[in-house]
């Protein structure tokens, strides 16, 4: 058996508010978003990656090693988390339906809301970029103040997905002719 984490937190002051981050010197265990407060700063002001990512695969660099227990195993939300790291670029966004078919379970579009309530590195892991099939923002951790201040910063419009036929990433694994409304938890 592993011995536990000697877990270390820092508070960071960033455009969105106090983030407090945790982790260990093998990686990155939480980000917390402490202010719960709209951010009042203009998102198109906020600094963002130099260059784009030539490999759609490639994770960037600036992102540090993940070492909370969600990513050392390989259970479903492990796998969701993993690949919507490497397969949603900055300025895209992906339906939870959708991530749900790149992850390889087609079927379990709510499951991706419980896996994107349980990440531990929101902004690190962008959960943000998930939205609704119908274009709505759904919901966020930080709130959906929060969601559309980073969708924004990133360019990307939160109807963008419904109203333009989503990103490149989106049209290619939409299923033609299908709509849904973002009520994670209900029956379909």
């Amino acid at each position: 058996m592993e011995k536990a984490c000697g877990l270390m937190f820092k508070r960071v002051t960033s455009p969105l508010g106090t983030l407090e981050v945790s982790g260990c010197q093998q990686g990155v265990h939480g980000i917390r978003l402490l202010d719960g407060k709209t951010p009042d700063t203009d998102p198109t002001a906020a600094p963002a990656p130099r260059d784009p990512l030539d490999d759609p695969g490639e994770v960037p660099e600036p992102v540090p090693a993940l070492h909370h227990p969600v990513f050392q195993q390989d259970a479903f939300t492990g796998q969701v988390l993993r690949k919507l790291l490497t397969a949603v670029q900055f300025g895209e966004v992906v339906s939870y339906q959708q991530l749900a078919a790149l992850a390889g379970h087609p079927r379990a579009s709510r499951a991706v809301g419980g896996a994107m309530r349980s990440n531990p590195v929101p902004i690190l892991v962008p959960c943000h970029r998930v939205v609704c099939s119908s274009g709505a923002v759904g919901n966020y951790t930080g709130g959906p103040a929060v969601k559309e201040w980073l969708l924004t910063h990133e360019g990307s419009l939160a109807g963008r997905l419904a109203r333009a036929g989503g990103t490149r990433l989106a049209r290619a694994s939409q299923p033609a002719g299908r709509s849904r409304v973002c009520v994670v938890g209900a029956r379909e």
